[in-house]
């Protein structure tokens, strides 16, 4: 299912085109490094967005989406292992049913923030700010999910392989979303500053 958004949004950006051509590998490395400057997890945001701009650049507007469908591909495969972990060790204590929530919920959080990006522009420059509001919300909550996971899983009943491995995915889910809300911001921001201009 994540697999299939991710295939259906870039479809649907070769439909809305492109901003132009990228001369080279590096040259596009050097455009995504300029767009992921504000990013806290700055080389992620690159090395996540490099295979989708290799020959085409991206727009602000289709990286930000591209970056936040990436992100809700990771997030459910990180929901289907800590279930998968959790079923394995038969465990039922609080700090994994807990868990198992928060991601639930975080993976909720960023679907609707997909499909609230997915409306920009469709329902007409009033509702701009609404959905900017939205999105800009759920992307934040599932953040503060998967921040709540890391803080309160992981009690003594896990293997420590099975730990480490959650933690890295449960961070990965946390910078990616961290980048997602970066680049959906700058993006925000240029296209308010470019309404203001055109609309004044």
């Amino acid at each position: 299912m994540a697999q299939t958004i991710l295939s259906l949004l870039f479809i649907s950006l070769m439909m809305l085109g492109f901003s132009g051509p990228v001369e080279s590998s590096s040259g596009a490395r050097m455009y995504l490094e300029a767009q992921c400057r504000t990013s806290i997890y700055r080389e992620l945001c690159v090395e996540t967005l490099l295979p989708y701009v290799t020959k085409n650049a991206l727009g602000p507007q289709q990286l930000a989406r591209v970056s936040l469908a990436v992100c809700l591909t990771k997030a459910r495969q990180t929901k289907e292992y800590v279930d998968m972990v959790a079923k394995r060790f038969n465990k039922s204590d609080q700090a994994i049913e807990e868990c198992l929530h928060q991601i639930n919920n975080g993976v909720n959080q960023i679907t609707l923030s997909v499909k609230e990006f997915q409306q920009i522009g469709k329902d007409g420059e009033e509702n701009f700010v609404l959905h900017e509001g939205n999105v800009q919300s759920w992307v934040s909550a599932g953040l503060t999910d998967v921040d709540m996971c890391i803080d309160g899983l992981l009690g003594d009943g896990i293997g420590g392989r099975e730990k480490t491995i959650i933690k890295a995915k449960l961070l990965n889910v946390k910078q990616l979303a961290s980048n997602s809300l970066s680049l959906f911001n700058r993006f925000a921001s240029r296209h308010r500053a470019s309404h203001i201009v055109k609309n004044p």
